[in-house]
């Protein structure tokens, strides 16, 4: 199947628990990279709110020296070694949890804190949810 298919496929089944009244868009592109050694897909995540970018991989995770490293500080050289396949698993994982495991559970593959982002963004989980959450973490964080 190609690539393009599985991911507005993907791309669907995420709007669907976006919740509505957000201005959330995700984006996947995949640029075609030619020279005379060969040839390789360099791709670009990204995730916009109110037409702001709020996610961009892998600008975001781009050092000085021309690699990509994630939040875990692993790293891979750009665009030859990439996170595609695995930031696109990441979201299936989210999209197969069920909606009262999405806050318990640990997704140990997120490398680039974009679960977090789908959380506040799933409207599943609602707002008064969210409020909650982000009031415990406040109260947890003093309490330390």
């Amino acid at each position: 199947m190609r690539r393009e298919k599985r991911w507005s496929r993907l791309q669907k089944k995420l709007y669907e628990i976006i919740d509505p009244t957000l201005n959330f868009q995700i984006h996947l592109t995949i640029y075609r990279m030619q020279s005379q050694r060969g040839s390789t897909d360099s791709p670009r995540y990204w995730i916009t709110l109110n037409q702001e970018i709020i996610f961009d991989y892998p600008a975001q995770f781009m050092n000085p020296e021309g690699f990509v490293q994630n939040l875990s500080g692993e790293t891979t050289y750009y665009p030859y070694g990439n996170d595609i396949s695995a930031i696109f698993a990441l979201i299936e994982e989210y999209l197969n949890t069920p909606r009262e495991q999405v806050f318990t559970k640990h997704f140990e593959n997120d490398f680039w804190g974009l679960v977090n982002i789908l959380k506040s963004a799933d409207r599943r989980t609602g707002r008064r949810r969210l409020l909650l959450l982000k009031k415990e973490r406040i109260i947890r964080r003093h309490r330390r």
